[in-house]
């Protein structure tokens, strides 16, 4: 069982990706082929986007920043997709995985929309939540602020992104050294902010293999 810092130590490396995307609303599949290379985020790295995050009203207690550090993992990914079609996409970006252990927020900052049904975890002491940091979006471009969830007996991550128009839930498993699992699902995102989303447009799988260097 891997704890929560282990996990992302286990998600560096150069990994190879095969996916297949279902589009609920207009029907049809797509699949694509990703290699990418994730490091782990040095110390200036996180304070960098901290830093952002910061002026987005999430901070890190700074009486625990020392031990903040270590204990908020995150990871620097770079990758090149490739569609059946033929369409290349690359991209890199930074993640910061802060646990609200050590999470300061405004209070002028409006809180989390309830996650889909999908993405509720009931609660646990062996559960960490946390906010999920990234310095560019998926699918809307900018500095993204979403939630996530971490089960060490499943060995599972997921993370919830609340975009202007979507809600995105990405779930990543690790089942073996090298492998590892991934669901991808996007909501159409609720006019009232209070509602959680229902409607699924994409779902997606895909099988992950850490590469030998």
């Amino acid at each position: 069982m891997l704890n929560f810092e282990e996990f992302f130590t286990a998600c560096t490396g150069l990994w190879k990706t095969e996916r297949i995307y279902h589009s609920i609303v207009q029907g049809g599949t797509e699949r694509s082929y990703t290699e990418y290379t994730v490091e782990a985020l040095r110390n200036e790295q996180k304070q960098q986007i901290l830093s952002v995050s910061a002026m987005n009203g999430i901070k890190v207690d700074l009486e625990q920043q020392k031990d903040a550090e270590s204990a908020c993992p995150g990871f620097a990914i770079a990758f090149d997709t490739v569609s059946e079609t033929g369409e290349r996409v690359a991209m890199s970006l930074k993640a910061l995985f802060v646990p609200d252990a050590y999470a300061l927020t405004d209070a002028s900052i409006q809180p989390s929309p309830p996650p889909p049904v999908a993405a509720m975890v009931p609660d646990s002491e062996e559960i960490i939540r946390g906010y999920y940091l990234r310095d560019e979006g998926y699918s809307e471009a900018g500095a993204i602020a979403g939630r996530f969830t971490y089960l060490p007996t499943r060995q599972t991550l997921e993370m919830t992104t609340y975009y202007g128009r979507s809600v995105a839930i990405d779930q990543m498993r690790i089942v073996a050294p090298d492998l590892r699992l991934r669901t991808i699902l996007t909501y159409k995102r609720p006019e009232q902010p209070d509602q959680p989303p229902t409607i699924i447009t994409l779902a997606g799988f895909g099988v992950e293999r850490r590469q030998s260097l």
